[in-house]
């Protein structure tokens, strides 16, 4: 598995983004995949996960209702679509992939981080 997030910009409060996370061996199918976020100056996240075949979703609190996480086997890809977005989302924002097919909040759950992508939501 080796990922890279993508999709990052400046958008205004209110705006949308979607992230894209792409996996360039092609491997992780079978793979539950997560998004965390690392806002300056305080700890990486959780966000969203999304098990092996997007049978099985998890949102952080602050974000339910407003990011959708999804993927698409096919192409290898998970998504974040993150819309009614807010300054406090300003962030690096990074997926990860577990061992397992269905995982959860915890960083230590996932093996497998891509480079992130920087979010920056102005107000």
């Amino acid at each position: 598995v080796q990922l890279q997030a993508s999709g990052g910009g400046l958008v205004q409060a209110g705006g949308s983004l979607k992230l894209s996370c792409a996996d360039s061996r092609r491997t992780f199918s079978n793979n539950a995949v997560g998004w965390f976020r690392q806002a300056p100056g305080k700890e990486r996240a959780f966000v969203a996960s999304i098990s092996w075949n997007g049978g099985s979703t998890v949102y952080e609190d602050g974000v339910q209702g407003r990011f959708t996480i999804s993927r698409d086997n096919a192409k290898n890809m998970v998504y974040l679509q993150m819309n009614s977005l807010k300054p406090e989302g300003t962030a690096v924002y990074y997926c990860a992939a577990a061992r397992s097919s269905y995982s959860g909040r915890g960083l230590s759950n996932y093996q497998y981080w891509g480079q992130g992508t920087l979010v920056t939501v102005s107000s």
